[in-house]
């Protein structure tokens, strides 16, 4: 009888508007992507659930080298001012992850009441406990650079005895967190310490999965002369291909970026085209953080649905009764074998896949039994999610960037950026 009714809501339910792209994000990520990740412990595995300031956030830009390369002088050169807690020395002076952040008066609020303030999207942090909490702060100014973009300062890695000293914390996960949801990677290296520590190399490689983000920056290049800068270069492009592994030749921008003259004026030309090239890529950042939000929500979708693949496969092949123990260690041993047949089986590809030795860590600590078979609808309504929401949040980017270039929001003023964007011919 009331069958016009029903087809009626149908069709609601297909023609869902959303104010904006990140409203649609918001939407669909806690229908449709959320319950599927909820039924396989996606969150136990690879990273927690996504809260709506994550969705809301400006974009990130982290600093990530060696001590004493510049990382905080590199933040104060591009807001012309001092921040907060800033500290800079030639010794491992930033001990801390520093967010900078626009703020209407100067101030620093600290890691344990920033992890339960319900507007800022550090509240997952909380899981590295008090030794990272008590290592993290937010700092707050009030700078027109800051209105475009967000800062986070990392503690300068460590090289040779140092590395040895455990901080108490979970460094390279922290590292992981923050790369995921960044809408840049510096790394920054000093002309003269191109030394690759352990430290540092496994920090790299934390932050593999997110090569289109990551941009290296040569910094203290006025330190040396234009025979010395050549070699210098080269160096470091040898060491960088033995730890990124990439086939492309990565793009490396050359400078010295702080207030003070050039040492060696013979390059100064270069520096200039080079800092050009970096800011408009910072530039770049507020006109195109709609689509990066959509990128890594379809990213984080197609991992989500290889895990529940994983995590239904492995309960499949359990026994119901005898040998639960045995079998579970067998399954944990041979998980290169399941990736392949679950690779044949669904065409997945390869680099789909969630990192083997990781995977295998974090099984031992779970119980198989407790896993759930796999669940086609949540499947399907996944794969709906990336056929026809994501297509239509797609089409809404252009209008919403048109918007933004027309309220003037689309690119980073002031600080650094106003002389140097200016000058750009």
């Amino acid at each position: 009888m009331f069958s016009w009714m029903a087809k009626d809501e149908g069709r609601k339910k297909n023609q869902e508007v959303y104010e904006g792209v990140s409203e649609g994000l918001k939407n669909i990520y806690k229908q449709k992507l959320l319950p599927l990740e909820k039924e396989y412990l996606f969150h136990d595995f690879h990273s927690p659930a996504l809260d709506d300031p994550d969705f809301d956030a400006k974009p990130m830009v982290m600093l990530v080298g060696q001590y004493s390369t510049g990382k905080t002088t590199f933040i104060r050169y591009l807001l012309e001012q001092d921040f907060p807690g800033i500290r800079i020395g030639p010794e491992p002076t930033t001990d801390r992850f520093i967010a900078v952040m626009h703020a209407d008066t100067d101030g620093v609020v600290p890691g344990n009441a920033l992890v339960v303030d319900p507007k800022k999207q550090f509240r997952p942090l909380s899981k590295f406990g008090n030794a990272f909490l008590n290592r993290f702060q937010c700092s707050g100014t009030n700078s027109s650079v800051l209105k475009g973009i967000s800062i986070v300062d990392t503690p300068g890695i460590l090289s040779g005895e140092k590395q040895r000293t455990d901080r108490g914390y979970d460094f390279i996960g922290v590292l992981e967190w923050f790369a995921e949801r960044v809408d840049r990677i510096l790394l920054l290296f000093d002309a003269h310490k191109l030394d690759i520590s352990d430290e540092f190399r496994r920090s790299i490689e934390a932050l593999r999965g997110h090569d289109d983000k990551i941009r290296i920056v040569l910094n203290k290049a006025d330190m040396v002369d234009h025979q010395q800068l050549m070699r210098v270069y080269g160096a470091l492009m040898w060491s960088l291909g033995k730890v990124l592994g990439t086939p492309e030749v990565a793009r490396v921008y050359i400078g010295s970026f702080w207030d003070q003259p050039l040492r060696y004026d013979i390059n100064r030309r270069l520096f200039e085209a080079e800092e050009q090239d970096l800011f408009a890529d910072l530039q770049s950042l507020p006109r195109n953080a709609a689509l990066r939000k959509l990128n890594d929500l379809i990213k984080r979708a197609r991992l989500a649905k290889v895990h529940a693949y994983i995590i239904s496969a492995l309960k499949k092949d359990m026994p119901s009764v005898f040998g639960k123990e045995g079998k579970k260690k067998d399954l944990i041993k041979n998980l290169d074998a399941l990736y392949s047949s679950l690779q044949r089986e669904h065409q997945i590809s390869p680099g789909d896949f969630p990192d083997i030795k990781k995977m295998q860590e974090v099984l031992v600590n779970h119980d198989f039994t407790k896993f759930h078979n796999l669940d086609r609808k949540l499947l399907e309504r996944v794969d709906k999610m990336l056929a026809e929401d994501i297509a239509k949040l797609m089409a809404m980017v252009p209008l919403e960037e048109q918007i933004s270039k027309n309220e003037g929001s689309d690119r980073i003023e002031g600080g650094a950026f106003d002389g140097v964007m200016d000058s750009k011919t």
